[in-house]
């Protein structure tokens, strides 16, 4: 069972909900990302493309400090178990809660969030004890995309069946959140069964914000009840047809959130953002990259916030140009026009 999520918190704004849901009123994370009808940029890692050798993530920390410093509103760890060749794809190698908790030490504000968690292919009270305790050291930061995973041979190197593993998804969201949410759950599910037991450490602000990425194998009515939000893949993002066709999705998806909350939805794009500030919205390799100067990146988010994103997830390891110089044009000439939200400062973090 989900824990009921009440609304109580009116926001005067445009034609999203103005419901705040209530168990994510005093969380960091949550609030410094979202908020209606606004849009907030956070940053994927890694920043530079892993291609068999490590010494290109070095630093890479140092530049993330930067990215808090500059009040960015999120920073994305992607969950990459086993490196498949065929995918051509590592993602950012470290154990995503691993490398979070030392996020978590080296900076001070910025949403911590997981971009996207497979939680089919873990059990639900390693990913509760992970998420909690790094939720908890951090101050109330975490935020968890998660997904159902998409890299087949995962699969059977962890002993199960990816056939299922839609069924498996919806079990492990409903046994997270038993544990998390309640001092000696009841449970009873094909992943375990338990009483009279606890999950130590609970939250830092009570909850943690599921997203749902894709469609992790689920219907859009499910995702519209069950998700705290949505990460869609962004559609064409070389000209306005894409995101006029991505607001119709939102919109179809928002129309079926139960009682008028407002759950956020996110969206990402890998960019190659070059010197040029006027430089056309080009998309390279079939789409996947964005070219772009500054002028068209603008315009590319400004469109994405009128259809309803409230979060951009921006990728710039393929980026032609050094990481830093990126973070640095980003900050200074970008993210203003879109800025972070106060929200609640971080709570305690003195461990």
């Amino acid at each position: 069972m989900n824990k009921p999520i009440r609304s109580n918190e009116k926001i005067d704004t445009g034609h999203q909900s103005t419901l705040v849901m209530e168990a994510f009123h005093d969380h960091p994370g949550f609030r410094r990302m979202f908020a209606p009808d606004k849009l907030t940029i956070g940053l994927f890692l890694p920043l530079k493309f892993y291609t068999g050798r490590m010494d290109v993530l070095q630093g890479q920390a140092d530049l993330v400090e930067k990215i808090d410093q500059n009040n960015f509103a999120a920073v994305w760890v992607r969950d990459v178990p086993l490196f498949d060749p065929g995918f051509r794809d590592a993602g950012q190698v470290f154990d995503p809660f691993v490398y979070m908790a030392y996020l978590a030490a080296k900076t001070k504000n910025i949403s911590l969030v997981t971009g996207s968690a497979i939680f089919t292919l873990r059990h639900p009270i390693d990913l509760a004890k992970a998420a909690a305790s790094i939720d908890v050291l951090s101050g109330g930061r975490l935020v968890l995309g998660i997904a159902s995973g998409d890299r087949p041979a995962e699969f059977p190197a962890y002993g199960l069946d990816a056939d299922h593993r839609d069924v498996r998804f919806r079990e492990t969201v409903a046994f997270f959140r038993e544990l998390i949410h309640q001092s000696s759950p009841e449970i009873q599910s094909s992943l375990g069964r338990m009483g009279g037991l606890e999950l130590l450490p609970k939250p830092a602000a009570g909850s943690i914000p599921l997203i749902v990425t894709g469609s992790s194998r689920q219907s859009s009515d499910w995702i519209a009840e069950h998700s705290d939000g949505w990460l869609t893949y962004p559609e064409a993002t070389a000209n306005e047809t894409g995101p006029r066709m991505l607001g119709r999705k939102i919109n179809a998806w928002r129309e079926k959130i139960p009682g008028g909350i407002f759950k956020p939805h996110m969206t990402n794009e890998w960019i190659d953002l070059v010197e040029d500030v006027n430089y056309p919205r080009t998309p390279l390799r079939g789409g996947y990259i964005l070219r772009t100067g500054r002028a068209g990146l603008i315009q590319l988010l400004e469109e994405w916030q009128a259809i309803g994103v409230n979060h951009a997830a921006l990728g710039i390891q393929f980026s032609s140009r050094p990481p830093a110089e990126v973070i640095q044009e980003l900050a200074e000439e970008v993210l203003p026009l879109f800025p972070t939200h106060a929200g609640p400062k971080p709570l305690f973090t003195g461990w």
